[in-house]
This record gives structure tokens, sequence and C-alpha cells, in this order.
């Protein structure tokens, strides 16, 4: 049963309209910006509290832009930083992460999330760094369990196919590559 359900999929790989520059027996499946950031979008607010002195709160889901050479993908997000007795603080939040892809699961996460600026107008420069870091240990909490993409098991054959046969996955300008390979 197992051989013919990998028979069935290996087929569906190969009559699927997916990309062809990959090796031998591979081939690749692509999401683009616009789709994970659909998925993202289903996301739920995310809040950490530091010893009930400050709230950092993601109420909506950050932008993920795969426009960059490095392979990770750019991340901008607007958080409210909260203190008592004082109004809460809109800040702009720019950072990259790499990708992983959990099999458990069935999904890609964004990893390693790094906080590369953190703006506001009334940041005192001094707060920054202790900003960045409280914003980095968000993003690491966020990322680790809201997934950009899952792969469904009624989506379409190429979507199937990755769920069973996905080698790897990379970020390219504008998209992310899964590398398929029944080897």
């Amino acid at each position: 049963m197992k051989l013919i359900r990998w028979l069935f999929m290996f087929a569906a790989l190969l009559a699927g309209g997916v990309a062809s520059s990959a090796g031998f027996l591979e081939r690749e499946v692509v999401f683009s910006e616009a789709e994970i950031q659909a998925a993202l979008a289903k996301a739920k607010p995310q809040q950490l509290s530091y010893g009930g002195l400050v709230s950092v709160s993601l109420k909506e889901p950050p932008r993920i832009l795969l426009d960059g050479d490095d392979g990770r993908a750019r991340i901008a997000a607007e958080l409210d930083i909260e203190m008592p007795g004082q109004p809460p603080l809109r800040v702009d939040v720019a950072g990259r992460a790499g990708l992983r892809y959990d099999d458990r699961n069935k999904a890609f996460y964004l990893e390693q999330p790094v906080t590369d600026s953190v703006s506001a107008p009334t940041l005192r420069k001094e707060a920054t760094p202790a900003l960045r870091q409280a914003v980095t240990q968000l993003m690491v909490s966020y990322f680790r369990t809201k997934p950009v993409y899952v792969l469904r098991e009624n989506g379409s054959p190429q979507e199937i196919t990755a769920r069973w046969l996905l080698k790897s996955v990379r970020i390219e300008p504008g998209r992310v590559v899964a590398v398929l390979s029944p080897v």
C-alpha cells in the first residue's frame, strides 16, 4: 500500500506543473510571498510580559518580505510596548530570519530571527539595546509556534507530494522553493 501511494505521489509530481530547475528526479514547488503572508494573517496576537514591569505585544502579524539575496526572510512589524502608568509605545521593528521545515507538522517556520532595528518617535537611545533583545525574544517565541506555511493534505498535487518527498527548502527573492526528491 505504501509503495502504491508513493508511486501515485511521484506520478502526480511528474505530471504537475512544478519548476524544472532541480536535479535529476528532483522537482521544485514554489510558495509565493503572498501565500506566506496569507497564512500568517490567520495567526493570533502574541504578548510577552517581563515580570509585570514591561509588556511587549504583537497585535498584527508581521510582514514577511522575500526580497533579500542572503537566503533569509525580512521581517517588518509594529509592536506595542506597555509599562505600568505609561501610555503604550508603538515601535517599528525590522529583522531577518531563516527558514526550516518541520516534517512532523508538515509546516515551514521562520527560525533564528534577529532584530536589526527598533524605532519609535519617543524611544530613548539608551533603551534601544534592551528593547531589541525583548523584541527578538518575542519574535523567537512567535515564530516557534506560528508556521508561515503548512502543507495541506487536501492541497494541490505538488503540495500533497511535498508532504512525502521534501528534501530541502530555501528562500529566493520573492519566493520559497521546496525541493522534492524520491531519493
